[in-house]
């Protein structure tokens, strides 16, 4: 190998660090100061590293899932400032609200769904409720991945959109924090500030099948008073709008099915009460609506087209390669000239 090549060689990993080392430069001090350091962190920024210089391909593949990126981190982030500091949460008042509108008489009193449905919990309703809570994040980054191979125009329409509904939602997290119902029945209204993730009805399903998994997941809980609205009502809800829209009919079906499990598995582990689910059913609603609304506005789809230029595959121009031309003549059978693309270039009208 001469030194040219070891030249070219250094300038082309030079050239492709450049954009995930200003990328972890931001991410990692930045995160340490809001957050504290997490090895997290490194993984994160090692995943988006390696990803975006291994090939052409994965550097394409991370650069659309950068969408998913974003919103992981502001998630992540939003541990800097609790919402419970920004404004007052509500906890008796929602607790009311829920009991008012959807209470449940038992024996002289009055009962909330989450309460009613506790009182008659099975290991089977505790195994579906754990499997469909499970699929909240999975299926829709399954149904990313399906897209981003398929159709990468409703790949980043519809990463676009999950990225705006969770943004509405986290707006929403300030303006009202609000305590979810295994609060109320643990503490009852007092509010106690710093209270850790809790796996309230989940917990049974990871006793039936001894794995830890929302014990893992809810013990890394950017905060507690965020039930309102209810995300996990709104991400399967707006796969199935995209999958509709992808004309994918089966997958519509199959993501409206588990959305509805969702809205009930929130409710019966007591992690959500109905009210947040609406709430969540609307931010979905309001998200696509507005989503569509960009789409109209010309900056913002000249913006998606570039995008989806920077992941779509370049498409390969087919060269004519050497052509057999048979000549009128004296030559044998099998024989003739090879005309290559040089020798068209040369080839004028005159001839």
């Amino acid at each position: 190998m001469n030194g040219v090549a070891l030249d070219r060689g250094g300038q082309w990993i030079v050239q492709r660090l450049r954009v995930p080392v200003i990328a972890s430069a931001i991410y990692l001090p930045l995160s340490a100061v809001l957050i504290g350091f997490k090895t997290d962190q490194l993984v994160l920024a090692a995943l988006f590293t390696g990803l975006y210089m291994a090939s052409a391909a994965s550097r394409r593949w991370v650069l659309g899932f950068a969408i998913f990126f974003v919103y992981w981190v502001i998630f992540d982030w939003m541990k800097a400032l609790p919402n419970y500091t920004v404004n007052t949460v509500h906890i008796g008042d929602l607790y009311a609200a829920e009991r008012s509108l959807f209470g449940i008489a038992h024996q002289g009193t009055v009962l909330t769904p989450n309460e009613h449905l506790a009182l008659r919990t099975t290991p089977l309703k505790d195994l579906l409720a754990g499997l469909f809570y499970l699929c909240w994040v999975p299926v829709p980054l399954a149904f990313a991945a399906y897209l981003y191979a398929k159709d990468k125009v409703h790949f980043l329409r519809f990463a676009l959109c999950f990225l705006l509904v969770n943004l509405l939602g986290f707006a929403v997290y300030y303006l009202y924090p609000a305590a979810p119902p295994w609060y109320v029945a643990q503490h009852d209204t007092a509010f106690i500030a710093g209270t850790p993730g809790n796996t309230a009805g989940l917990g049974r399903f990871d006793a039936l099948t001894g794995l830890p998994i929302f014990h893992g997941l809810y013990s890394k809980s950017s905060n507690v008073f965020a039930a309102v609205p209810s995300l996990h009502a709104a991400y399967l809800l707006v796969a199935a709008y995209w999958a509709h829209r992808a004309g994918l009919k089966k997958a519509r079906a199959f993501f409206a099915f588990i959305a509805a499990g969702i809205w009930w598995a929130a409710v019966y582990s007591g992690h959500h009460y109905i009210l947040d689910v609406l709430a969540g059913i609307a931010c979905a609603v309001l998200g696509v609506t507005l989503f569509n609304l960009l789409l109209r506005a010309p900056r913002f789809a000249a913006w998606i087209t570039r995008y989806r230029n920077a992941i779509e595959q370049p498409r390969r121009t087919l060269r004519p390669g050497p052509q057999l031309v048979h000549m009128d003549g004296g030559q044998r059978p099998g024989q003739g000239i090879i005309i290559t693309t040089e020798h068209l270039d040369h080839v004028t009208t005159d001839h």
